[in-house]
């Protein structure tokens, strides 16, 4: 009896010996380039809207030339309360506003120019939508963002240094009254013909020079430092490319911009665009894509534009070729000159939001039998399968460092009908995998039902059409290190 007593506290002692050696199986080291803290919490967002609500709303054009009146801005019944919240309804998480368009009209009471909100009688001259906006985000748990463009078409002083001066004190006041932000975001628009004051000619300036990016960007990281710079090169966030909202069926997070050909470096407005849909295969820089698209034809509100709403159905394909392909889906929103969204806006966006609930509201992956045909270590605690359905982000199965083609399959006692297919990388340890096929186990035979390249951030992948089945088999094809996955979802 001693002796088995001492047999079994020895089986015991090197069972716990063994579980305190898999408890320390290292983490795979991370791979490439990675994203900083503030792209992971852009990565987390998803998706987001940008408003256009200036002057030029008022005059019924897509671009104001910088001569209209600060009078004609003057909404009727503005609620940015009513715009958040329609967004939120459409599954939105952030807003972004247009503080400055072209046009250079400050939608808020600058002290930089007098072309401001302040002059525009709204409000007697005490009207803030910045500020509106801001509030409204906050009081909805929305993040908040700014854009202020860099060309300004009623400044006298747009293209001498007197201007870059204004602007970057104009980026001052935006980053210091109306909270944390978490984007600040510039285009590629600069110089042009416009009013300028009156002079009413053209001004051309060198994009990648002039502005000083280095020096006004830094501007940002030291007063909003969680604020991703989107740009159409990207310090943080890179412009996908078109104004479709789609990225490329191969979307790498990771990117190195290139030149346009015969110019000397890329820079914002001065970058070879067709590299921006797909990324780069390991990229230089973690700078992932935003896929831009508005809600009607145009960025501004037009009334003979309001049978032009993109339907619910729409905008989920355009999800799909969005954040399904790594990137976030940027839609642009357009208030009337109520200064509310039209009735046929909200309507879209609801529907959309409803679609979206529906679609992925139940998660046959939560409801299967999960094997791995290899886990790290063996470590199922730390690098498990479990880890792909616990709707956590930040955890994730791996395999042992040798093994790039692993495979896994979930199960169930009965038939499940699926549709989509939705992966994701742990992106804190780099874009790892190349490629994936799905199989489905069909009449006792396993049957390739989808492929995708680039997973990332979120991949969503639609089967052609709903199989019936009881098993689903996902195989790593292509991958130089062992695979990260943080979660797998099956609808």
């Amino acid at each position: 009896m001693i002796r088995m007593k001492k047999s079994i506290s020895l089986l015991s002692f090197l069972l716990l010996c063994l579980t305190a050696v898999r408890s320390q199986v290292p983490a795979p080291a991370p791979y490439g380039a990675l994203p900083s803290a503030r792209q992971l919490a852009w990565h987390a967002t998803d998706m987001y809207v940008l408003i256009h609500f200036t002057p030029t709303t008022f005059e019924n054009k897509e671009w104001g030339y910088g001569d209209a009146a600060p009078t004609v801005f003057h909404p009727t019944a503005f609620d940015a309360g009513q715009i958040v919240s329609a967004a939120k309804a459409g599954g939105f998480k952030g807003l972004v506003l247009v503080a400055k368009h072209h046009d250079g009209f400050a939608l808020w009471p600058t002290a930089t120019t007098d072309y401001n909100i302040s002059r525009s009688g709204w409000m007697d001259g005490k009207g803030d939508v910045v500020a509106a906006f801001s509030e409204a985000c906050r009081e909805r748990s929305f993040r908040f963002g700014v854009y202020c463009s860099p060309w300004d078409r009623n400044s006298p002083h747009y293209g001498t240094p007197e201007y870059v001066r204004i602007y970057r004190e104009q980026l001052r006041e935006l980053y210091t009254r109306y909270g944390p932000l978490f984007m600040s975001w510039h285009d590629g628009a600069n110089g042009g013909d416009g009013y300028y004051g009156g002079a009413r000619t053209k001004r051309q300036i060198d994009r990648t020079t002039y502005y000083g990016w280095d020096s006004t960007w830094a501007i940002t990281r030291s007063l909003q430092p969680d604020a991703c710079l989107f740009s159409d090169v990207g310090w943080d966030v890179r412009w996908v490319g078109n104004e479709r909202g789609e990225a490329a069926e191969t979307s790498w997070a990771t990117f190195t911009p290139m030149p346009v050909p015969g110019k000397a470096k890329a820079g914002p407005g001065e970058s070879d665009y067709k590299l921006n849909p797909g990324g780069t295969r390991n990229g230089k820089y973690w700078i992932p894509a935003e896929c831009d698209v508005p809600l009607r034809r145009g960025w501004f509100y037009h009334p003979e534009e309001d049978s032009t709403v993109k339907s619910p159905e729409r905008l989920f394909e355009i999800y799909l070729k969005s954040v399904g392909r790594g990137g976030a889906l940027d839609l642009g929103l357009a208030p009337d000159r109520r200064g509310r969204l039209h009735e046929a806006d909200v309507k879209a966006l609801a529907g959309f939001g409803e679609k979206l609930r529906k679609t992925f509201e139940r998660d046959f992956a939560r409801e299967a039998v999960v094997r791995a045909s290899n886990t790290r270590g063996r470590s199922e605690s730390h690098f498990g399968v479990a880890r792909l359905v616990d709707g956590d982000r930040n955890t994730y199965w791996s395999t042992d460092d040798a093994v790039t083609r692993p495979e896994l399959t979930f199960s169930w006692k009965e038939d499940r009908t699926i549709r989509f297919v939705r992966m994701r990388e742990d992106i804190r340890l780099g874009q790892r995998v190349g490629a994936i096929e799905v199989d489905a186990r069909v009449d006792g035979q396993w049957k390739i039902v989808a492929k995708a390249t680039s997973i990332g951030a979120c991949r969503i992948l639609r089967l052609e059409a709903p199989v019936s089945t009881r098993s689903i088999r996902i195989r790593v094809t292509e991958a130089p290190v062992c695979p990260a996955l943080s979660e797998v979802g099956i609808f």
